[in-house]
């Protein structure tokens, strides 16, 4: 079934904002935007065939030219923090906004790629966004081509295809920032959620939550969802790496990553029943509890506050430009790497 198209606002310079829904035959559907390439809704039925939207999100599509806390929005060209809002790639410095502290946190938040308004191509139950971005932009090197496709499949299973090129070597780590409950987006907070995470390490942080470019156990620390756990059982732990975050956003480290695709979350809501089982290609998960989700008011008049949602944000670690010891971001160039990545988001 071919994605259907409606109108979602306008942009600042009157462009139009669409809002495209994919279906399948089960009661899902997943509804997308070219401002961001943003997912706005995810329609999902529980364990009693009752469907409720499990996306935090907004009713406009002028909504999304705000949206502080990055809903539903895809976040490049680079997903996270880099110390210090500068690197350097073959001892050529650059230098980029720094907008968290002294630190530069999801590439620029007002020129990044969830502010953009991209070109889409729709094709049999999936919808593709493109855009370029140009040398220089945000302080990143290289002329890039930028492209996510979000296709809906007949086992309720939402897959994100990134690709990426560029001219010059340059920083390409994309992710989905949605905010996930299961129990429905406007169902309050999520301590109640069970998660597992297939991960035996985490990368700890400092104040800023720089990693320190340790691979540590979760083993004996709150950190450790090797078997499944509620969100809120040590949430609030007297444990130095959540004080420093106000909870969990931090980035675990896939175990037996080799670049194929593998099962690296489970999410379930016993309320509702429902399950998510999350898949990536890439070597990270960034687990954020939605500590610092500012009080707004989302679709259908919803109120969504702090840890109203949950993140699974599939990347490369944060800060990988400045640690050799982690998996390297860095793309393009002549005869460079093109990014390419794959995340499922599958519902049970």
């Amino acid at each position: 079934m071919a994605a259907e198209k409606s109108v979602f606002g306008k942009g600042k310079e009157g462009e139009e904002i669409a809002l495209y829904t994919l279906s399948n035959t089960r009661g899902m559907k997943a509804s997308v935007t070219n401002l961001g390439a943003s997912l706005v809704n995810l329609m999902v039925p529980d364990s009693r065939g009752n469907i409720a939207d499990v996306v935090l999100g907004f009713e406009r599509g002028e909504d999304y030219l705000g949206n502080p806390s990055f809903f539903g929005a895809v976040i490049g060209p680079n997903a996270n923090r880099i110390a210090g809002a500068a690197f350097e790639i073959d001892q050529k410095a650059y230098f980029l906004d720094a907008n968290d502290g002294v630190n530069n946190l999801h590439s620029h938040k007002e020129k990044g790629y969830h502010k953009r308004i991209w070109n889409a191509r729709t094709d049999e139950n999936q919808v593709t966004f493109f855009l370029e971005d140009t040398d220089g932009n945000m302080g990143f090197p290289g002329n890039k081509k930028i492209s996510v496709t979000y296709a809906l499949d007949e086992e309720n299973g939402l897959t994100l295809h990134y690709h990426g090129s560029s001219d010059k070597k340059t920083i390409l780590n994309l992710t989905n920032h949605s905010y996930f409950n299961l129990d429905g987006h406007d169902s309050g907070q999520i301590e109640g959620h069970e998660l597992w995470l297939n991960a035996a390490h985490y990368t700890p942080v400092v104040a800023g939550a720089i990693p320190t470019g340790e691979i540590a156990f979760v083993e004996g620390t709150p950190m450790d969802f090797t078997m499944a756990k509620t969100v809120g059982r040590d949430i609030n732990a007297d444990f130095e790496q959540l004080k420093l975050t106000g909870g969990y956003d931090h980035n675990w480290v896939v175990a037996g990553w080799n670049g194929e695709l593998k099962h690296i979350a489970t999410v379930k809501a016993p309320q509702s029943g429902r399950t998510m089982r999350v898949y990536t290609t890439l070597p990270g998960v960034q687990f954020y509890a939605g500590n610092f989700v500012d009080p707004q008011i989302g679709k259908g008049g919803a109120s969504y506050g702090r840890r109203s949602g949950l993140c699974l944000e599939t990347q490369f670690y944060p800060d990988s430009i400045h640690q050799l010891n982690f998996p390297s971001c860095v793309f393009g160039g002549e005869n460079g790497r093109e990014y390419d990545s794959v995340t499922v988001y599958r519902f049970e």
